[in-house]
């Protein structure tokens, strides 16, 4: 597997506007609602969700990135974690899976529940033209409402992602289906602020 992104990248400039740091917010929210203990990030980024969590909070915190340069605690591939079983309460991977071919989708998400004790997190780009309503009267609380219009347009590999949630082939259902076959769906929501990703929190079943 080869570096796609350059430390470059994550300049404020080129990767940190506004729907981002939205992002930020519900990385954050879902981990702290889960009441863990221990945290593993696939994939460091431009770094803030260890910074908020190794400066704000109790819970343990280690990543693992193929970029040397981003300085994770462990350089590796999340197609072959270096963790024995069920090593962490949670493991997150956000805006990371779409990085692989589809066809290692659901094998990595086995390696995400592997080293996990209970949950995965994870965000996946998804495509698809945004409605938005939000409408504020003072005096009355805020409503807001999104939905996406299905397009599924044909995926071109722009260097960096190999698929994303609302393509063809690549549709909505689909990605459903091979999650709910590997873990229960606990939530799955597209913030109202971000459209372009799709969380997804999921835990291991046990028998």
């Amino acid at each position: 597997m080869e570096k796609q992104i350059n430390k470059n990248q994550y300049s404020f400039e080129k990767y940190c506007y506004i729907s981002r740091w939205s992002s930020y917010f519900y990385q954050i929210r879902e981990i702290l609602n889960l009441k863990v203990k221990d945290v593993l990030e696939i994939g460091v980024g431009d770094g803030f969700l260890k910074n908020y969590i190794k400066n704000n909070t109790e819970i343990e915190y280690k990543s693992i990135d193929l970029n040397e340069n981003l300085r994770p605690d462990i350089v590796g591939t999340v197609e072959e974690i270096p963790f024995a079983d069920n090593n962490f309460d949670v493991v997150c991977a956000f805006e990371v899976l779409e990085h692989l071919p589809f066809e290692k989708f659901e094998k990595i998400l086995k390696e995400l529940k592997r080293v996990s004790r209970q949950y995965i997190i994870i965000s996946l780009p998804h495509f698809g033209p945004p409605v938005k309503f939000l409408i504020k009267i003072p005096f009355l609380r805020e409503f807001k409402m999104s939905f996406k219009i299905p397009f599924y347009t044909k995926h071109i590999l722009s260097g960096e992602h190999y698929w994303e949630v609302g393509k063809k082939h690549y549709e909505p259902k689909k990605i459903m289906k091979i999650l709910k076959d590997n873990f229960f769906v606990k939530k799955d929501f597209v913030p109202f602020e971000n459209q372009y990703h799709h969380f997804y929190v999921l835990g291991k079943y046990f028998f």
